[in-house]
């Protein structure tokens, strides 16, 4: 699958057996500047600035719920909060948006095993927050399973790339094995909506590696039947199941957020004038969606979703032609995981879908969840960096010349 990459050199740049050294700090930034995916990156920081602004509308209904009576934060605490976030978000996304494959891969698997760690550490010492017990306090609090999730997906991709090497190899029941670990982990928590995701997005990957037909009826028919374990033996997943389907204080959530979303009509009722989002349990995290569309309104929040879907459809294009199969993998399972949570989340507002306690990516607020999905968002523009000069003349091999 791999094909040798010509050298192309680059204006300013040393040359040395065939190898390129950029003098200076400058020259790697314009080099950095060519070869990444303008598009994407400006999709994204969109995606960010209407972030803030949904934070900020969010912000008082949440600061004065935690509040009470006593009114001890101010209106707009959580948006200044969030503007620290998203700027130590950004540092980490540029950060990692210049790494080569090699480290993404080293790294990946490295911070796979530490998150893994700290996901053993979480039922014992962790914080417990609306009866989840998700948090590490390690002199800063984190969520483990908002990193571990680019990177356990990175992972996967590697360990199905084997397959090159010898289709003999039994990638799957690896990769199975390692899914099956972070589940169980997960559901200690609990945590059935990243369990969910982690499963949906794993999936995606083995169906791309090139699972046989056979094995995708038996995988579909256990995960269905995993549901029916889940729902008769555990109480988080039959809560969740049966509030969905009618009754109980996470029916009246979705039931609230979807009205919420409806009062605003196609234009919204204004900046800080929804009312209905002061009644919303986490107006600036889970249901932040409804919040754009009582004060946005109806064709913002379908703004929303072409940008979210214009953001998976460019990573799609840009995997077009690909050679490399871990490149591929990886850069795909990023995506569905990117896209999956932003439409679960969604569908759980519009009463679609059962609530989940998930955030939209790059738009809720949140430490771990803004800095995770940064990070998740750099690991794609580093994959998905093109020489433009290879591309223009319709070279063979057309991805990055990083050392795949």
């Amino acid at each position: 699958m791999n094909v040798a990459r010509p050298y192309v050199p680059r204006p300013g740049v040393r040359q040395a057996a065939g190898v390129q050294f950029p003098r200076t700090r400058r020259q790697r930034l314009r080099i950095w500047w060519q070869e990444i995916d303008r598009p994407l990156l400006a999709m994204v920081l969109l995606l960010m600035a209407l972030g803030a602004l949904a934070v900020a509308a969010a912000s008082p209904a949440s600061a004065r719920r935690l509040s009470g009576s006593e009114g001890t934060l101010p209106d707009l605490y959580f948006f200044y909060l969030h503007l620290q976030f998203q700027l130590l978000g950004l540092v980490v996304l540029i950060a990692t948006s210049f790494l080569s494959l090699p480290l993404i891969r080293r790294g990946s698997i490295l911070l796979t095993v530490l998150m893994l760690l700290a996901l053993v550490l979480v039922p014992l010492v962790g914080s417990e927050v609306n009866g989840a017990r998700r948090w590490l306090n390690l002199g800063i609090r984190f969520q483990p399973s908002e990193f571990l999730k680019p990177v356990f997906l990175v992972t996967v991709a590697w360990v199905l790339s084997w397959r090159l090497r010898d289709p003999d190899l039994p990638v799957i029941g690896v990769s199975a094995g390692l899914l099956a670990l972070v589940v169980g982990l997960l559901m200690l928590q609990p945590n059935l909506g990243d369990a969910i995701l982690f499963t949906g997005a794993w999936f995606v990957l083995v169906l791309l590696a090139g699972l046989p037909l056979k094995r995708i009826g038996i995988l579909g028919g256990a995960g269905f039947a995993a549901l029916v374990i889940a729902y008769l033996t555990y109480d988080n997943a039959r809560h969740r199941i049966d509030s969905f389907l009618g009754g109980g204080t996470a029916y009246d959530q979705v039931d609230l957020a979807r009205r919420t979303i409806m009062n605003g009509g196609w234009t919204g009722s204004g900046l800080w004038l929804g009312r209905r989002k002061m009644m919303l349990p986490e107006a600036h995290t889970d249901y932040i969606f409804s919040v754009i569309g009582e004060e946005f309104g109806l064709l913002v929040c379908a703004f929303v979703v072409l940008v979210y879907l214009a953001i998976v459809l460019r990573v799609v294009q840009r995997m077009i032609g690909e050679d490399n199969l871990f490149t591929l993998l990886s850069a795909t399972g990023l995506i569905a995981l990117f896209g999956g949570q932003a439409f679960i989340n969604m569908l759980v507002n519009l009463q679609l879908f059962p609530s989940k306690g998930m955030t939209l990516p790059l738009v809720s607020y949140g430490g771990s969840s803004t800095i995770a999905q940064c990070f998740l968002v750099g690991l794609l523009l580093a994959i998905t960096r093109r020489n433009p000069f290879v591309e223009r003349e319709g070279l063979p091999g057309s991805g990055q010349e990083r050392g795949r």
